[in-house]
């Protein structure tokens, strides 16, 4: 039997070899290379150097695989807004964008799945890109991150190894925009960095409720200089003022068929009712001399700083108020970049960022077709332009004159340099005394502390979601030494968390796995030097990393479905109405037909969805009224039922007026009467509590019972 076992093994394996089987990895040049995980450095912790041909070749390469459609981050939504600064931070930055309380710095922000092609869907499982251009009277800054603070890899030299396995795999180009594969696992139980962003993809973060309910990180560790030429290491967050939810992955699936544009759709319809999405700025500020203070490195971007040892000072707000006028000429074609700084903000050596800073340029060049890209409306920036830079594909400028050099006489030595004084950007002047080296250091090697962390920050429905998704994506997975790779990495996380996966795929937890699972990240012959070190809980839990962190009883937004057919209760209706739209709620009537229904004051309302062409999870409640007429024409509808069942199955609120009981009664609601976002007869005020409270988590485990 095992003979068997391991022929068949080996068939698998042969199945998914390339043509390189037994090759030598080279160059495109045919030179030999003996590390493709770590970009050159001056020193373990040192900026990228420029003279890095391998890690070029690499990166422009796969910037130039795909056009026009962006190689990741291509399914996007977009809005303009302004800025607005609270307080200056003058202490830390000569950023006028941080320092003028006066300015209102127009915005243009996008957001993004990271995996899927432009035409995927909107709730798959994944990162979301949240990138915000501003547009000072200092030039452009691009803050260009994540919703969540951290990222897959270390180096960007393992970005295009990143992409290409979460990517279809390329015999078949299956599946689209999603993660559950093996190209993908076998990638990430290949490489201990991942698999703190991973569980962040595994836990609720990955399929949000709206853009406008997550939170942004601009994930690096940036420097902030003041006009003393201080420098103070910095990490960006966005918080958003209606608080940060998600839906559950029931809801998720069934969302891709209902309404594929749901996020999209959701964030222009807020924004074309008056109803702007906000977010506060805030900073974690940490002084040079501290750089060294913590258990984890600074520079390591798949490391974020716990707040409860820097707190996030809320510097400024956001407000998103204007939706593009084209989808193309604006979210389509503007062009981020992490290299776009003003005076007062700079760089560290995270290596991810140092490539970042190559790849963007390289990127936008494959993608808009020429330098020229600054010049697309949505990418000038507000303030003139002036150098000598000309022609190009697409040149749009006119430029005069007969000088196009510097230093010059003729044209009058203009345009001149700007004097450090007169805001001229000059780079920190960090002592750089190191080898060339092509290497990690060893402080990056601490792959499990942090999701450790992160797991048992998270409260207990949130800790069963992440088993689950963990369970749902490898159980997509074909081989089992791939799982079992992933089970023993599980497991240097949360031993709890690795049995209920294991449980769940019928699987043991390997004591040891067959080769050194760190043999992806180290340039070493034996791979000692960048062994995993062995989880430090340094901190218990962090409250931050929770959702419910950012405290808020809005329900502004919050699409209500009023299930009404003819006779339906109008005093009742009208009454909860009201107090739903004083809070900015959205109430829509849902019947069992379009056109119009007639309440029981004679009055016709329009309907907004007939029952068959929408379904509950586009809700986040449902409100039913009575009215005796209307209640038995509902109780014939099935769909009807099914609207009151996954409401109760996604722990959602339920409001039910007078006869509107006898209907709850012939669902699963039988069994929840008790339940505290149950509202049976209850005042508006009731209501809305419990649709403020988004869901309520302690239904979910009996709601399991309700059929999907």
């Amino acid at each position: 039997m095992k003979k068997d076992k391991d022929n068949a093994k080996d068939k698998d394996l042969k199945k998914n070899l390339s043509e390189a089987e037994g090759q030598t990895m080279t160059t495109n040049q045919g030179l030999k290379v003996n590390d493709t995980n770590n970009s050159l450095k001056a020193g373990e912790r040192g900026a990228t150097l420029l003279e890095d041909f391998i890690l070029r070749e690499k990166i422009t390469h796969f910037d130039h695989e795909r056009i026009p459609e962006r190689i990741v981050h291509a399914r996007g939504s977009a809005a303009h807004g302004i800025f607005e600064l609270y307080e200056s931070q003058e202490k830390y930055t000569k950023a006028g964008i941080f320092t003028d309380t006066s300015r209102k710095t127009p915005v243009f922000a996008r957001f993004s799945t990271v995996a899927g092609s432009k035409g995927s869907a909107d709730l798959a499982r994944d990162v979301r890109g949240f990138a915000v251009k501003f547009y000072t009277e200092e030039g452009v800054f691009d803050l260009v991150g994540n919703n969540m603070p951290i990222f897959f890899i270390q180096d960007a030299m393992k970005f295009p190894d990143l992409i290409h396995a979460v990517k279809p795999e390329p015999h078949r180009e299956i599946p689209q925009a999603a993660s559950a594969h093996d190209t993908f696992y076998d990638f990430i139980s290949r490489t201990p960095e991942t698999m703190h962003n991973h569980i962040w993809v595994m836990s609720d973060r990955a399929i949000p409720r709206s853009l406008r309910m997550m939170e942004g990180f601009g994930i690096h560790t940036f420097r902030l200089i003041n006009k003393e030429g201080k420098s103070h290491f910095v990490k960006f967050h966005w918080k958003p003022l209606l608080g940060v939810k998600s839906v559950t992955w029931d809801e998720a699936v069934k969302l891709h068929g209902a309404d594929s544009d749901f996020h999209r759709r959701d964030l222009w319809d807020a924004i074309d009712s008056g109803q702007f999405p906000e977010w506060e700025l805030g900073l974690q500020i940490v002084p040079e001399e501290d750089e060294h203070k913590f258990e984890f490195d600074l520079l390591d971007p798949t490391k974020l700083i716990p707040e409860e040892l820097v707190p996030v000072q809320r510097i400024g707000k956001m407000t998103l108020n204007r939706n593009p006028d084209n989808f193309f000429a604006e979210t389509e074609q503007v062009a981020f970049h992490s290299g776009h700084i003003v005076p007062g903000i700079d760089f560290s050596n995270d290596p991810l960022l140092q490539g970042r800073l190559f790849s963007y340029t390289d990127t936008q060049l494959s993608r808009l077709g020429s330098p020229n890209f600054h010049e697309i409306p949505i990418n000038r920036p507000i303030n003139p332009v002036h150098n000598n830079q000309r022609d190009g594909h697409m040149r749009m400028t006119i430029n005069k004159g007969n000088t196009a050099y510097f230093p010059n006489s003729m044209g009058g030595g203009c345009p001149h340099l700007a004097k450090m004084a007169d805001g001229g950007f000059t780079s920190y002047e960090e002592r750089i005394d190191a080898n060339k080296v092509r290497a990690r250091s060893e402080s990056f090697n601490d792959h499990f502390s942090q999701p450790g962390i992160f797991y048992r920050s998270l409260e207990d429905w949130g800790k069963n979601h992440v088993a689950d998704a963990y369970s749902f994506e490898l159980g997509k997975c074909t081989q089992d030494h791939i799982k079992e790779r992933m089970l023993w990495l599980i497991e240097k996380i949360d031993k709890d968390l690795a049995k209920k996966v294991a449980d769940n795929l019928g699987l043991k937890i390997p004591s040891k796995i067959e080769k050194p699972v760190n043999q992806a990240i180290g340039a070493d012959d034996d791979g000692t030097k960048n062994e995993p070190k062995e989880r430090k809980d340094y901190l218990d839990k962090s409250e931050a990393l929770s959702q419910t962190h950012i405290k808020t009883d809005s329900i502004a937004t919050r699409k209500i479905a009023f299930l009404v057919s003819d006779g339906f209760n109008a005093e009742k209706a009208t009454a909860m109405k009201e107090e739903l739209e004083k809070k900015n709620a959205i109430v829509n009537l849902v019947a069992p037909h379009g056109g119009t229904v007639q309440a029981s004051d004679d009055k016709k309302h329009k309907v907004d969805a007939a029952i068959m062409t929408t379904e509950s999870v586009a809700f986040d409640a449902i409100y039913i009224p009575g009215g005796a007429k209307s209640v038995k024409a509902l109780k014939k509808e099935a769909k009807a039922k099914k609207f009151i069942n996954e409401a109760l199955k996604h722990c959602k609120a339920i409001a039910v007026d007078t006869e509107a009981e006898e209907l709850f009664d012939e669902t699963y609601g039988k069994d929840f009467k008790d339940d505290e976002a149950v509202c049976i007869n209850k005042k508006p005020a009731d209501f809305i509590k419990a649709i403020a409270m988004h869901r309520n988590w302690k239904r979910e485990d009996q709601a399991k019972m309700i059929p999907a």
